[in-house]
């Protein structure tokens, strides 16, 4: 899910880079003192699981929880995992530091529309009916992700269009896993610490 260094046109990587300043701005406006071990916890199961690769042809696919990650956190899922990016660059080179603005928003805008679309719903009714919600919202945040990715490299010419396809169906199975933990995480979360939804929403 990690675009690399050099596989963008300059436009996208200029575009992306704005687009994740303003992101993590905004997300560390609503990231309280309440909120930081959570944010810490959620960008480390982030930076833990994307290190696990499966090669798929010419791509490979790995685990992203960024769905989990906007749930709980909503627009502060921004610089939480704009940390776990920044780190994987440095330690281990995935991606690339002029690609990172792009990354970041790739997996971090996903997390947040998630956190929007389906944050009111997963407080809602009983913790399995806001299981089932937060599955769909984390199957969701991949496949905008995959689609995000998709573009970024359609944008940069025609030659990634067969690359951009594959990353889409080879993230399919993922959409399915990725649904299941976070079901289970915010039944889980529902359970042990319902403090962390008002009124359906992330506190």
């Amino acid at each position: 899910m990690h675009i690399v260094d050099g596989a963008l046109s300059n436009p996208v990587v200029i575009a992306g880079a704005v687009a994740a300043v303003g992101g993590i701005a905004l997300g560390l406006r609503s990231l309280t003192l309440e909120r930081i071990p959570a944010a810490g916890v959620l960008s480390a199961s982030f930076f833990v699981a994307s290190l696990i690769h499966v090669p798929i042809g010419p791509s490979s696919v790995h685990l992203i929880l960024n769905g989990l990650a906007g749930l709980l956190l909503g627009c502060a899922a921004f610089p939480a995992l704009f940390v776990g990016l920044l780190l994987q660059t440095v330690f281990f080179g995935f991606g690339g530091l002029t690609v990172l603005g792009v990354n970041t928003v790739n997996i971090a805008l996903p997390a947040v529309l998630a956190w929007m679309v389906f944050g009111r719903l997963i407080g809602r009714g009983s913790p399995v009916q806001g299981a089932i919600w937060g599955g769909v919202g984390g199957a969701f945040a991949i496949a905008a992700t995959t689609g995000m990715v998709a573009v970024s490299l359609a944008m940069s010419g025609d030659e990634f269009l067969p690359a951009a396809k594959l990353v889409f169906f080879a993230h399919v199975p993922v959409m399915a896993i990725e649904a299941v933990l976070t079901g289970f995480a915010i039944l889980l979360a529902r359970k042990v610490k319902p403090e962390l939804f008002v009124k359906g929403l992330p506190a």
